[in-house]
């Protein structure tokens, strides 16, 4: 029978011996079956979703399964784990179901962020009441409760431990960094954030977890949670986008290819190919909007959500009047070529 994924890394235990967080460099989609069988031969693995704590001699043995399936990236690093004396894990989920434990959140987590699934493409229900704050430091994952013990432990050996952030979810680039981008300021992207090849994050940039970009996009403002930016779209300094997490309810909010969210702008319903919302201007699912024709008279009188996914509008808001008009978009967004260069 088909398993959805399968996975081996390393992992992080608190002093309860508790997984706080797990690294998967080379986690797969869609294991063959003789795969999943070998390795279920030297782990143990019965059914369904397990993760499982595996032994430097046990990966040994991996090593030579995922060379047999012609798994060779995994292979090296089964080979290079086998030498290791960090807590190692395996991963090997027959469903995609929510996650569990620790290790399944974190493998679905860097799945997204390797262009492996898409936001909203994989089960991620739970997974904030799963995972836990932890600080992030140049000592690597720490569990709030032992930082102050290894604050002090670090000064009396005359270093400083340096507390990055504390977060259910760490910089993406701690654990991959997608081909073609470009990311001014790294802790500005969680781990789970799906960042498309040609994208550019600038140092206000943010892209939350389970959100992203599928291809060239300029990020100044922030990408929540749950929100997908099409091709060619453009997210002004200052702009914010409604996620999942913060208002947009059930309703996924995204924005189509070649569209443009203004400086300062914000974006509460789903936009379609070619549109244009002016600076400045937030427009929420409720919002009324006037619809104008080309000569410039209203039509009708509409709420935003009524214009989910039309392409090809323009959203601005009357210097005189105040209120938000609508019309026709006669112009696409271009990006800078010399700035998408990412090389």
């Amino acid at each position: 029978m088909a398993s959805f994924s399968l996975a081996l890394g390393t992992a992080t235990k608190n002093r309860d011996g508790k997984i706080i967080e797990a690294f998967f460099p080379t986690p797969a989609l869609n294991p063959s079956d003789e795969l999943i069988a070998a390795v279920a031969a030297v782990v143990g693995y019965k059914e369904g979703n397990q993760a499982i704590e595996v032994t430097p001699a046990q990966c040994a043995d991996l090593a030579s399964a995922f060379t047999a399936a012609g798994e060779e990236k995994s292979a090296q690093f089964a080979s290079k784990a086998a030498q290791s004396t960090q807590p190692l894990v395996i991963v090997v989920l027959a469903t995609d179901e929510a996650p569990t434990s620790v290790a399944e959140g974190f493998l679905k987590l860097q799945l997204i962020s390797n262009r492996l699934a898409k936001p909203h493409g994989i089960v991620l229900d739970g997974i904030f009441g799963l995972l836990h704050n932890i600080a992030w430091t140049s000592q690597g994952p720490i569990d709030l409760p032992e930082l102050a013990d290894r604050q002090i432990e670090a000064r009396l050996n005359g270093e400083v431990l340096t507390v990055d952030c504390v977060d259910k979810f760490p910089k993406m680039v701690d654990y991959v960094v997608p081909a073609g981008v470009r990311i001014a300021d790294t802790s500005r992207v969680r781990l789970g954030a799906h960042v498309g090849e040609g994208t550019t994050v600038m140092h206000e940039g943010f892209i939350n977890f389970n959100a992203g970009t599928t291809g060239v996009s300029m990020v100044e403002g922030r990408i929540s949670a749950g929100v997908m930016v099409g091709e060619g779209s453009d997210i002004g300094g200052g702009a914010s986008i409604m996620g999942t997490l913060s208002g947009g309810g059930k309703v996924v909010v995204s924005i189509g290819e070649n569209s443009l969210l203004g400086a300062n702008a914000g974006l509460g319903f789903p936009l379609g190919d070619r549109c244009t919302i002016e600076s400045g201007l937030y427009v929420t699912a409720g919002s009324k909007v006037r619809m104008l024709d080309s000569t410039g008279k209203e039509v009708e009188v509409a709420k935003a959500r009524e214009l989910a996914g039309k392409s090809d509008l323009l959203f601005r808001r009357n210097s005189v009047t105040g209120q938000i008009e609508c019309l026709t978009n006669k112009t696409a967004v271009e990006l800078n070529s010399e700035l998408h260069s990412n090389n």
